[in-house]
């Protein structure tokens, strides 16, 4: 075996505490489970699980490494995520239509598309943060251990990550959107929600450049 079970229990209680730590992934699904529903929170949540595995990719090839040791490529990946946050936060701000509960319809065609929609986003947001990059390479070593090959391990490490993050976050954008589903009982609450989402998704925007 390439870890024991003592080292993968420690990794596993790890990996939950960093994913319900607030950062632009966890509060990117909360925002949307509450102003978009289930399907636009649970699609986010699995996009972004999924774009963990570029960054897996990156760790064991060493681009991680090369992103650390070179200030422009990872300012330039920086401004990257934060102009894509920035955009999906002016088009909520700019949402004129209010929420739509996506969580309802389960077979529909408009929450099949929703949900992939937001599938893409999330992927796209999570795999080109250079920040979860730098994560990788900092949190995988420590748990590799030196009398085996270190590329499979890393790869049974991130696997376990994405496992980890989907049972973390997806329960956390359903409640999110059971709290929306909630709030939407009032009138106009979904365009007030769109406006705090589109907030939040901006402030994350200045998180990732500036933090």
């Amino acid at each position: 075996m390439p870890h024991d079970l003592s080292s993968l229990a420690g990794f596993t209680a790890a990996v939950v505490v960093l994913a319900l730590t607030p950062g632009p992934d966890n509060l990117a699904i909360l925002s949307l489970g509450i102003s978009r529903g289930r399907a636009a929170a649970v699609g986010f949540a699995l996009g972004c699980a999924a774009g963990c595995l570029t960054h897996i990719g990156w760790a064991i090839l060493g681009v991680a490494a090369l992103l650390q040791a070179s200030p422009k490529a990872l300012g330039g990946l920086k401004f990257a995520g934060a102009l894509y946050l920035a955009y999906l936060g002016v088009m909520s701000l700019r949402s004129t239509s209010g929420t739509v509960p996506a969580a309802e319809g389960a077979a529909s065609t408009a929450t099949e598309e929703s949900h992939w929609r937001h599938f893409g986003r999330g992927f796209v947001a999570n795999a080109i943060n250079p920040k979860v990059a730098l994560f990788f390479l900092a949190f995988l070593p420590p748990f590799v251990r030196p009398d085996a090959p270190a590329t499979p391990q890393m790869l049974v490490l991130g696997l376990l990550f994405i496992a980890v993050t989907i049972f973390v976050f997806v329960p956390l954008g359903l409640g999110a959107a059971a709290i929306g589903q909630w709030l939407r009982r009032w009138p106009a609450a979904g365009l007030w929600l769109d406006r705090v989402a589109g907030a939040l998704f901006l402030g994350l925007a200045a998180y990732v450049l500036f933090g």
